[in-house]
């Protein structure tokens, strides 16, 4: 058995493909070599010059950001889209899980199937009434088309005719951010305590439920963000819009304290909190290390014994009163003691 080497190339065979290259390349090399794209033009390099943080935190490092749709300058990045979608009929969960790969199903811990796929990577939780859920896409175009493609499967493997595509809806959007610069979570929970919640105890971030939009916020004193709740791509633009004039209202500024060895400024606390300059980032000095080694040098002094008083020497006896001597000489000779 032998193979053919001409493969059709765009309904052509190879060898008049290749033919029609040569003859191109011929009559302009310049053309052949290089696709006829237009140059970019001078206000494309003008924007990146003006705006070099321009494609920070969108999706992708060639897209320009629209100051008049983002004033920020930041684009939140998609992170995960969650979708369902409805088949139509009802599904044998556990045929479906012996016939088609990647699939999981144990009833004991959950009443649904669940598939994945690795173009889009995605995974699809699938139930008896014919209710799917399809999560883990960066997109909504991506989300659909692994629905479908979960569909598609389904439908092979089943082998049910009834199977349909219906009723596919964006659930949630999830998107993360970076505002680079620290935020004050204390100051902005006591501002605005309708909307947050800030138990640094239970969870370092500060949950901002947000109403128009209807989008909750994860907001980190590092500066990170996270937006969840989210129908749409354009309402986690709007609800990032909107808070972030908020969190410039409550940057945490930070002071150098000087510079170390290399010339690099020593950070410290935050103008806020008032905390003072030089403290807890000042190197210890040679006289205090001295002094250690000084005390440390010094022998220790021994406690003294129990024979010797708490001044270090024997008790001298006290003289007898005139007074006394009479009654102790008459007891002592009564006792037959030893007069003093």
């Amino acid at each position: 058995m032998s193979y053919s080497t001409n493969f059709m190339v765009s309904g052509t065979p190879a060898s008049a493909a290749a033919s029609s290259a040569s003859a191109a390349a011929a009559a302009s090399p310049a053309t052949a070599a290089f696709p006829s794209t237009p140059p970019p033009s001078s206000s494309t390099f003008a924007a990146f010059s003006s705006n070099p943080l321009a494609a920070a935190g969108s999706s992708s490092s060639d897209d320009l950001v629209d100051r008049t749709r983002h004033p920020s300058g930041i684009i939140p990045t998609i992170q995960n889209v969650v979708s369902t979608v409805n088949l139509g009929v009802k599904i044998d969960l556990k045929s479906i899980a012996m016939r088609a790969r990647n699939a999981e199903y144990n009833p004991r811990r959950f009443a649904a199937v669940v598939l994945r796929i690795r173009d889009p990577k995605s995974t699809a939780l699938l139930f008896h009434s014919g209710k799917m859920v399809v999560t883990g896409c960066k997109s909504e175009e991506a989300s659909r088309l692994a629905a479908r493609k979960y569909a598609r499967i389904i439908q092979k493997v089943s082998g049910l005719d009834g199977v349909r595509f219906t009723e596919f809806k964006i659930q949630n959007m999830v998107a993360s951010t970076d505002v680079r610069f620290p935020i004050r979570l204390e100051a902005l929970a006591g501002e605005h305590d309708d909307f947050s919640t800030y138990e640094p105890e239970l969870f370092p971030g500060l949950i901002y439920r947000m109403l128009t939009p209807k989008v909750a916020l994860l907001i980190f004193v590092s500066g990170k963000v996270v937006l969840t709740g989210g129908k749409s791509r354009e309402q986690l633009i709007e609800a990032f819009e909107y808070i972030y004039p908020v969190l410039t209202e409550f940057r945490k500024e930070t002071i150098a304290y000087g510079t170390n060895n290399q010339g690099i400024p020593l950070l410290g606390g935050s103008q806020a909190y008032g905390q003072g300059q030089g403290q807890g980032n000042q190197p210890k000095s040679s006289k205090s290390k001295s002094k250690k080694k000084q005390n440390n040098q010094q022998p220790q002094q021994q406690p003294p014994s129990n024979a010797n008083s708490s001044h270090g020497h024997q008790a001298q006896p006290q003289p007898i009163p005139a007074t006394v001597a009479p009654i102790l000489s008459t007891s002592a000779a009564a006792a037959n003691l030893p007069q003093q």
